[in-house]
């Protein structure tokens, strides 16, 4: 067992080296392991759209005013997204990032940025105007507003009370 990495060669050292390329995969064979989310050895096409789809994060904030969804996209332009009202009150965002172009003559060492298909769905409450949704993408964040419907305070009407003030 070598404590020395080999830089020189193409050989990968012992798992139990701690200078290793290797990076031990518990679930290594399992259709959804990580090593085929994430491209390696051989993963497949539906365990990377099921990563995608898992992968796009949004955080859905509620003010007083409005529900506001906003969504990490780097290097998605605005052209590649889609935000939709589905009926049922139904939020739908998504999108495509596309790919790098391959040349015949690069060497992939490691693919970890992603690319591919994403969607998200979100049933929104009934005190919403889907009407007004507004969206903006603005250095790689989409930011969806879905106002809110304005709230009738209850009407108070004061009684005034009729006899003597006596106790």
């Amino acid at each position: 067992m070598s404590i020395i990495p080999s830089f020189f060669s193409n050989q990968r050292s012992n798992v139990f080296d701690p200078f290793s390329l290797d990076i031990w995969d518990p679930f290594q064979g399992f259709p959804f392991s990580t090593g085929a989310l994430t491209g390696q050895q051989g993963g497949s096409d539906i365990a990377r759209e099921t990563s995608q789809l898992a992968n796009t994060r949004i955080d859905w904030k509620e003010t007083p005013e409005a529900h506001i969804f906003r969504a990490d996209l780097p290097g998605v332009k605005k052209e590649e997204v889609k935000v939709e009202v589905e009926e049922g009150r139904v939020l739908k965002i998504s999108g495509e990032k596309s790919r790098e172009s391959e040349e015949k003559n690069d060497k992939w060492h490691r693919v970890e940025r992603s690319s591919g298909k994403f969607l998200r769905r979100f049933r929104l409450p009934e005190n919403t105007k889907m009407e007004e949704v507004k969206a903006t993408m603005e250095n790689g964040v989409l930011t969806v507003s879905v106002p809110k419907v304005e709230q009738k305070k209850p009407e108070v009407k004061s009684i005034e009370i009729s006899g003597s003030s006596d106790a």
